[in-house]
């Protein structure tokens, strides 16, 4: 699509975890149709790299996305430097995955801080710029949102709260015609997804997953259907397609999935004991190696 054609042409965008995976790829794919480019996150050369690369305007700003004045600070400086955004999308996440009973509690909690609270501050921070240029949310969820999985509770106890919160925002702010939409994705070929099959529990239970549930999807592909859905003011997209008719059965998957979990978990646990994995992916490391250092 030619940028001119693009609704986005000439348009800010602030997208969040855009060091890496599918935020980078988003932004990637917003500047080709022609947005202004706000790039947040936590790897401040990852960032630079990207905006170097990208073909319009764009701008980073190194942040956590749970910490409250440096977003409100970041907000300030991209309306300075690119004006009001007229899309936000919340896309920063981690993950950690393991037995509950052994997880880590800082590790568990900065999963629910950065998927849930940050995806709150984010809004929180553009929500009166939305509401100057009647502009669009995109809350970035999963297939984990409509049905949690055993061993990975934080992420889905947060993906769940995101999907929660961001309904919450849309019936809140129509009236004030802003549009918010919720991706659901599946997997997705980035670094997160790659650091959780080097860990046995996690391949397994993906590969038990029926052959269209376990399939990834080039990040390339996934963005792009995103930054379509964001053209289209869409309330929902789902990636893969057939996403969506899990919604058709969201209330009966909780009992499929304890079945099978109460026969398949015994059996895993006796080929290789479960482990906690830790923040998965090199922009969890870098999350974490960075509050290690705030902390001391």
């Amino acid at each position: 699509m030619p940028v001119t054609d693009s609704p986005l042409c000439g348009r800010t965008a602030v997208v969040t975890g855009a060091a890496r995976g599918l935020g980078a790829a988003m932004a990637r794919e917003l500047s080709a149709r022609g947005a202004k480019v706000a790039l947040l996150g936590r790897e401040e050369r990852g960032l630079a790299r990207l905006r170097d690369t990208l073909p319009g305007v764009s701008e980073f700003w190194e942040v956590d996305v749970t910490d409250d004045r440096g977003m409100a600070r970041a907000g300030e400086d991209v309306r300075a430097r690119l004006g009001p955004p007229s899309v936000v999308i919340a896309n920063a996440g981690v993950a950690e995955g393991g037995p509950f009973a052994d997880s880590d509690p800082a590790v568990w909690r900065r999963v629910v801080e950065v998927n849930l609270i940050g995806s709150a501050a984010t809004a929180r921070t553009f929500v009166g710029d939305l509401f100057t240029t009647s502009g669009y949310f995109l809350q970035v969820a999963s297939l984990a949102s409509i049905n949690a999985a055993p061993m990975m509770s934080a992420y889905c106890a947060s993906k769940a709260g995101a999907e929660s919160f961001a309904q919450a925002l849309r019936a809140e702010v129509a009236h004030r015609r802003v549009g918010v939409g919720i991706a659901y994705i599946n997997w997705t070929d980035t670094d997160m997804i790659r650091d959780a099959d080097q860990y046995a529990v996690l391949r397994e239970l993906r590969g038990h997953m029926p052959p269209p549930a376990r399939k990834v999807y080039p990040v390339e592909y996934v963005a792009g259907r995103l930054v379509t859905a964001i053209e289209r003011r869409r309330p929902s997209v789902y990636v893969p397609r057939w996403l969506r008719a899990t919604q058709l059965v969201r209330a009966a998957m909780p009992t499929v999935v304890t079945m099978l979990s109460r026969r398949e978990l015994p059996r895993l646990a006796a080929v290789e004991p479960f482990e906690a994995t830790g923040l998965l992916g090199a922009g969890g490391r870098a999350d974490q190696a960075d509050s290690r250092t705030r902390h001391g």
